[in-house]
């Protein structure tokens, strides 16, 4: 960990990794305190190799030879097991939405010791800035060595810097990171928010250790990604998106906003079920309030609820037949649908499926604004301390 100065003014400078020191430096993260042997067992390499690797890993200071010794598979003695180095350093993520920063901090094996959030008057982007701003420098009052920010934003960004296109903000073409960088000091990694949801789950979350791992979010929009290897699968064109408005579950169900019937953005998103209840009742409900009318009986929630539902079951089982994950994750601010009609949702799932199949590994999880928000400081711990992976 190269850093010029123990200053809380200055962030630290962490030197580039090969591709082989990286890997060694993920299995340590995502897994804790290991020994070598295991570590080099994981990575297919020699005992050897694994010791050239971690000496200038550990001669950075960014691992440790941990105190506690691990039982070897030999008849050797105990080794010293590699860990993470976290102190002094943490780093901040940051979710935005139309009308709310979110902020956390975490250390840099993602563990959340904080949070801050902001009301924003404005999405203008300066304003949302200014909003962030000042919940990094709330944060450095009592975290005072600040590596750097991630920032998780709907919409999307290129290089990791500008948002292109955030239909929720309202934004095109915004140097978002520079606008943060300008006012903290700090190194900032802008990135979609789902994307940076995926690679925290990955690391750390439901997907850890799983070779095909999926994730589906369910909210203000639908989210899918799926993982392959450890590594999300990314769209070759940056720009492709709409793949939820078009995902047609239900060809009878309501409208999309281009005209099909019942995609998963028509039956899923919170605002598409809002509509729908409001449209049947005339009454102005929330998505929570329609859930509980909707567990008593009121027979229009009851209907909109159930098409939800028997929707996201068409569109579990279509990711479980062609995907072939592991696990599915679900989550998102939408999944108390679970709660109220998981058993449709899992009937729906069981019809669209080989009744020789094996049964879905499907977790849910209910995740609020935060834990995006600690997805995007896992990002920015990926990009600014591991550095991009080949191909990023």
């Amino acid at each position: 960990m190269n850093s010029s100065s123990g200053s809380a003014d200055v962030p630290p400078s962490w030197r580039p990794l090969t591709p082989a020191e990286r890997a060694v430096a993920i299995e340590v993260l995502t897994n804790g305190p290991t020994s070598r042997s295991e570590i080099a067992r994981r990575l297919g390499m020699s005992g050897g190799s694994l010791t050239r690797l971690a000496k200038p890993l550990i001669d950075s200071g960014l691992l440790l030879e941990a105190l506690t010794p691990v039982p070897s598979a030999g008849q050797g003695r105990p080794g010293r097991p590699l860990d993470i180095v976290t102190d002094p350093w943490h780093f901040v993520g940051l979710k935005i939405t139309a009308d709310t920063v979110y902020g956390v901090v975490t250390t840099l094996k993602s563990s959340v010791v904080r949070r801050e959030d902001r009301k924003l008057g404005s999405a203008e982007p300066d304003a949302v800035a200014d909003a962030a701003h000042s919940i990094v420098r709330t944060f450095a009052e009592d975290f005072p060595h600040l590596a750097g920010i991630g920032v998780g934003l709907g919409g999307q960004v290129r290089e990791r810097a500008v948002a292109v296109d955030s239909p929720y903000l309202g934004w095109e073409e915004v140097p978002f990171a520079e606008l943060l960088e300008e006012r903290t000091g700090l190194p900032v990694v802008v990135e979609n928010d789902f994307a940076a949801l995926v690679e925290a789950e990955t690391w750390f979350g439901a997907g850890r250790g799983l070779d095909r791992f999926a994730v589906l979010t369910i909210g203000a929009g639908v989210g899918y990604g799926l993982v392959i290897g450890g590594e999300p699968v990314r769209l070759p064109d940056e720009h492709y998106s709409g793949t939820a408005e078009r995902w047609i579950l239900d060809p009878s169900g309501p409208l999309t906003p281009y005209g099909e019937r019942g995609s998963a953005t028509s039956l899923l998103t919170v605002q598409s079920i809002e509509y729908q209840v409001r449209a049947a009742t005339g009454s102005q409900v929330g998505y929570e309030e329609i859930l509980e009318l909707a567990g008593r009986g009121d027979p229009a929630a009851s209907r909109v609820v159930g098409e939800a539902a028997r929707g996201l079951g068409v569109l579990i089982s279509h990711i479980a037949n062609f995907a072939l994950p592991q696990k599915i994750l679900l989550a998102g601010e939408g999944v108390g649908l679970m709660d109220v009609a998981g058993e449709t949702v899992f009937e729906t799932l069981a019809a669209h499926r080989n009744p020789r199949a094996d049964p879905v590994d499907l977790e849910t999880k209910v995740s609020d604004f935060h834990d995006w928000a600690r997805g995007a400081a896992v990002l920015a711990i990926q990009v600014l301390v591991l550095g991009e992976a080949p191909g990023d």
